[in-house]
């Protein structure tokens, strides 16, 4: 996936300077953007959770959000740990 959106980059690069131009915005205004974008795209499932009257917790929004914004995979509990979920 690294790999493919690098090269999606240099691809729209090797474009912008056979046409001439520069990049929209300066790279950190960029990356800034992109983060906006990332966030913001998370606001939708927390509403639609707090619609639903559903809590918003700490753990739902690190198994559900925060994979999406950091690309980073949410941690699955070992099997046998204890996750404080069971009830008994």
């Amino acid at each position: 996936m690294y790999l493919i959106s690098l090269g999606a980059g240099i691809l729209a690069g090797l474009l912008y300077g056979l046409i001439n131009v520069r990049s929209p915005a300066p790279p950190a205004i960029a990356l800034i953007g992109l983060l906006g974008m990332l966030v913001g795209e998370q606001i939708v499932p927390v509403a639609k959770r707090l619609i639903d009257g559903a809590p918003v917790t700490a753990g739902w929004f690190a198994s559900e959000c925060k994979p999406k914004i950091t690309g980073v995979a949410a941690r699955t509990p070992e099997p046998g740990a204890e996750d404080g979920s069971r009830q008994g």
